[in-house]
């Protein structure tokens, strides 16, 4: 019978099964992965965002951390559950509850959404090197520079070899990256709030809290716009903050991602991404912002990420955009690869990936991609959540309501009429709202999940949720056993990884994080230790010249202890 099972599942890739119980992480794997996607390139644009937009300091403080709460409260019991329990992506699980047809347009839409989004990455990334080359700035929609699209492929060839080699890989890069991002986005606020100090009350030196405070209000966060309009307020902050990421929480894409965690309430560990990412790096991005204009003496919404990052980090700037725009290029171009791969069951993920990756660094090459993210981002959520909400639904609610889970699977439709029309009545809600003005663009998805939701249950229990499938039900039972059986078996001669407990990687590992202290001791001294400007001055060299050595030394002793635990893997 095990010999049957293997040969019934070895022709299937393993993207299609749910995930083998040797292949779960803990909960410091989803902590890494998280940080380092979530604290990225675009956290350079958002911080000035809410700059241009107009917020006050006090929106910010607590808005931000409400909103992001939020968002770390939809992953933990929306999110995580449903795919802990399934071990599937969204993209296959759809399968089972909408029918193959819809399915693939949804996988099409998906897979273009995260290919812009990752190009947009890779876009960002190379704007950094541009300035190394003194490439002039691509403005245009279009590059106007062969050099700058050479750059392009550079990166985005390195995205994508690392993206090809499955979430393992990924969450790796992010791990290593992930300290360093953060360490960063701390260093280079306090290297400029001694010049944003010393612009509004004439002093390098902030001795207060309500000193900050002020200096907040007066050149970051002022509560008005560029134009003297009042600007956005504390319920449009938590609105932001909170559906910056619909797309992966409450729209389940993040499946992809939690399938692989041991444990439901391992959803939690968003919460590195959105506090430690979101929250603080926005903030932090706002006070670079703010700072890099003044040195400039330029507006803050004409600033790139590149000159933000460059005059408040020096040399480490250029890495830190860099790097970030990579650790969020990555976890999307996976799961670019894996709608893809849902789409095209007969291939790998790794050559679905390959395919989506040319087609990433194609568009990354022309720069407007970037520009109109943030747009897209917003609208790409508003066509996702949905399909979230049918999701939920069928996972949770049909079996407290006694409906069948599955219903479609089990009737081999092809379309579920009731899926695609909750889907696009929930499309055409949302944004019919939206084009009505009745309330704010940041709060549609609520009202979008929760129409959705009832219609689609409504629907489903009229089309043949309300059935009996007992026959179906055994068998699906017993497939899931016999994918278990086969999983268990083909896990005795696969190679397992064994933590590494050795002197010397402890020697690494401490030595890595002594560069990032460091950098962080360098940073605290030129805030604190800089009574004028002069000295400032002499202190933020210092920082940006010793910034640049430390960040090689912690690549260095990173990587290595990284590939000694590699080193370690062999078979059972």
């Amino acid at each position: 019978m095990k010999d049957q099972v293997m040969r019934d599942f070895s022709h299937l890739d393993e993207e299609q099964l749910p995930i083998a119980q040797n292949k779960l992480h803990g909960g410091k794997h989803f902590a890494g992965l998280y940080a380092g996607e979530h604290v990225a390139a675009t956290e350079f644009v958002i911080g000035a965002t809410f700059v241009a937009l107009g917020a006050s300091t006090r929106d910010i403080l607590f808005g931000l951390l409400i909103g992001n709460i939020l968002a770390v409260l939809s992953w933990t019991f929306i999110t995580a559950p449903i795919a802990v329990q399934t071990r599937l992506s969204l993209y296959t699980y759809l399968n089972k509850i909408a029918g193959d047809y819809m399915t693939k347009l949804y996988n099409w839409a998906n897979a273009i959404i995260f290919t812009v989004i990752s190009a947009a990455m890779i876009t960002v990334s190379s704007s950094a090197v541009r300035f190394l080359f003194n490439i002039p700035a691509q403005l245009n929609w279009y590059s106007s520079n062969i050099w700058f699209i050479l750059v392009v492929i550079a990166v985005g060839v390195v995205v994508v070899f690392v993206a090809i080699y499955g979430f393992n890989t990924v969450a790796d890069f992010s791990s290593i990256c992930a300290p360093w991002l953060f360490t960063l986005f701390i260093a280079g606020a306090l290297v400029l709030l001694p010049e944003l100090s010393h612009s509004v009350i004439g002093s390098t030196s902030i001795s207060s809290w309500k000193e900050f405070l002020s200096i907040g209000d007066q050149s970051i966060w002022k509560g008005v716009t560029d134009t003297g309009e009042s600007g956005i307020g504390l319920f449009e902050v938590i609105g932001f903050a909170w559906a910056a990421n619909t797309i992966t929480h409450v729209g389940l894409i993040d499946m992809a991602i939690l399938r692989f965690a041991k444990k439901s309430y391992y959803g939690v560990y968003s919460s590195f991404g959105m506090l430690f990412g979101h929250y603080v790096a926005w903030i932090a991005a706002g006070i670079m912002g703010a700072g890099a204009a003044v040195l400039l003496n330029q507006p803050v919404a004409s600033l790139d990420p590149g000159d933000v990052a460059y005059y408040a980090l020096g040399a480490s700037g250029f890495v830190i955009v860099i790097i970030a725009g990579w650790t969020t290029a990555n976890a999307n171009l996976y799961r670019a690869g894996l709608a893809a791969q849902a789409i095209f069951k007969n291939h790998s993920r790794k050559r679905t990936t390959l395919v989506v990756g040319i087609f990433t660094v194609i568009i990354a090459c022309f720069p407007f991609v970037f520009t109109k993210m943030l747009p897209m981002l917003t609208y790409a959520g508003l066509l996702v959540v949905p399909v979230g909400a049918i999701v939920f639904a069928e996972h949770f609610i049909f079996p407290r309501i006694g409906l069948t889970r599955y219903w479609a699977y089990y009737k081999k439709m092809v379309v579920s009429k009731p899926a695609v029309i909750s889907w696009f009545a929930g499309l055409i809600l949302g944004f019919g709202l939206n084009a009505l003005n009745v309330m704010s663009f940041y709060y549609l998805f609520i009202p979008a999940w929760f129409f959705t939701l009832i219609l689609y249950t409504i629907l489903a229990a009229k089309a043949g949720a309300r059935g009996d499938y007992t026959e179906e039900i055994k068998e699906e039972v017993q497939l899931q056993k016999d994918i278990k059986i086969y999983q268990a078996e083909k896990a005795k001669t696969e190679k397992v990884q064994h933590k590494d407990t050795s002197l010397f990687s402890k020697i690494l590992n401490a030595l890595s994080i002594l560069c990032l202290l460091i950098i962080l001791v360098l940073a605290f001294r030129t805030m604190f230790g800089s009574p004028d400007i002069e000295t400032y001055n002499i202190n933020k060299a210092m920082f940006q010249k010793y910034a640049f050595v430390f960040t090689i030394g912690y690549f260095v002793f990173a990587y290595w202890n990284l590939r000694r635990k590699k080193a370690l893997i062999q078979y059972i």
